[in-house]
């Protein structure tokens, strides 16, 4: 596999990790328990990390030099490519077992990978997590467009690419629609929650141990503080909220740390919106802590422009707690509306407004949601995304073998 841009190692929350680091980590481990063994490779960040780390039996990350050995937003990623390859090429050829896929994650891998599986004479598979036509046509006030680099290079994987993989059958669509792929080329693979982890479980002590008191109706937002996934948007919502219900006992906990170059000062916000006490800020936790945060919330807000998949709302619900999305892209997927929380249209705070004041009028509807949602997130276990991703793979190399011998 091939992450040039993040590490699976990578504390997802902040700068450029997020779902996708969670994503290649537990695919990863779920492929490597069903016997297939897998190697990681992405950029080396700093002058003493070791050059392979076992993240699990079976699973090996392997810190390729390229460029100065230090964070890089993923926007510098670009102009490293070419020596990324090469030096992960070097790397496979070291490796005591010959690759047989490889499998890259985001443009820039995708463009490193195609070098890499073109030279090793093996297929690309691909999955691309987001698409820059895709977040162009959803972005929030005051975002920055993706550059036509990166479109162009989008389109070459899609005229390149062995085979990809699509979180949903939305992003898919996106694929055929945006960049010409032909659907015959795509397996819909949906990505899977650590069920272990992220479960329901004495939400009465998850709330006593962050100091949520009982009547508190608590919010949470977790993930990168960037314009995409909306923060912002709770921020005026929970404003609105305030204004109209003064009688709520409201808290927003936002859980994750800055992430791209459009600056967000959520705090300032806050303040504007006359919310002392209310917002807090946390940083990015880990998973065990993620999941004690989840059910120490009435509802998980995901206000995002846009999302492939939203791993967070997929998480929220395995732990039983309902989610507020929006209706965009994969969040059509991960939550049932109605059913299993509730889908906004649109990013009008006082709409967001509104679907909050419903669910916190209406603690037993909150309670059955919370429910169905743990029993719907047991479908999504990663053994189930390694089944399908290694369909793919099985796919993929069919497809090679029968051009060559065509």
């Amino acid at each position: 596999m091939i992450s040039l841009h993040t590490s699976p190692l990578e504390q997802p929350g902040a700068g450029d990790a997020g779902g996708m680091n969670v994503y290649v980590s537990h695919l990863a481990r779920a492929l490597a328990a069903s016997g297939v063994g897998v190697d990681i490779y992405t950029r080396a960040t700093d002058a003493e990390q070791p050059e392979t780390v076992p993240l699990a039996e079976g699973v090996l990350v392997h810190h390729v030099a390229a460029g100065p050995r230090r964070r890089l937003a993923k926007e510098q990623m670009p102009p490293l490519v070419e020596e990324f390859a090469a030096a992960t090429l070097e790397r496979c050829r070291r490796a005591p077992a010959a690759s047989r896929i490889v499998h890259s994650h985001y443009w820039v891998s995708g463009l490193a990978g195609l070098e890499v599986a073109g030279e090793l004479g093996v297929p690309l598979v691909h999955t691309m997590h987001t698409m820059a036509r895709v977040k162009n046509l959803h972005l929030a006030a005051g975002d920055v467009p993706e550059p036509s680099n990166r479109e162009r290079g989008e389109q070459r994987l899609a005229d390149e690419a062995a085979w990809f993989t699509a979180n949903t059958a939305a992003e898919r669509d996106e694929l055929v629609r945006h960049y010409g792929v032909d659907d015959d080329r795509i397996d819909v693979v949906s990505p899977g929650v650590d069920l272990e982890v992220f479960r329901p479980a004495f939400r009465a002590a998850s709330r006593a141990g962050r100091r949520i008191a009982r009547d508190t109706f608590h919010v949470l937002f977790a993930g990168r503080i960037q314009r995409l996934k909306g923060p912002q948007v709770l921020v005026a919502a929970a404003g609105a909220l305030r204004r109209r219900r003064p009688d709520i006992p409201l808290r927003v906990s936002i859980v994750g740390a800055p992430s791209g170059s459009a600056g967000l000062d959520l705090d300032l916000l806050a303040q504007a919106e006359g919310l002392g006490g209310v917002v807090h800020r946390l940083p990015p936790v880990p998973a065990a802590e993620l999941a004690q945060w989840y059910r120490a919330a009435d509802v998980v807000a995901m206000p995002s422009f846009s999302e492939s998949f939203g791993l967070v709302a997929l998480e929220a619900q395995a732990c039983g707690t309902p989610v507020a999305a929006a209706r965009v892209g994969g969040l059509t997927r991960a939550v049932c509306d109605g059913r299993t929380g509730f889908l906004v249209d649109g990013h009008e705070p006082s709409a967001w407004a509104a679907v909050l004041e419903q669910l916190y009028d209406d603690p037993e509807t909150r309670g059955d949601l919370g429910r169905a949602a743990s029993i719907y997130a047991e479908r999504f276990g990663w053994e189930q995304t390694a089944e399908g991703t290694r369909a793919a793979y099985r796919t993929a190399l069919h497809e090679r073998t029968a051009v060559r011998l065509a």
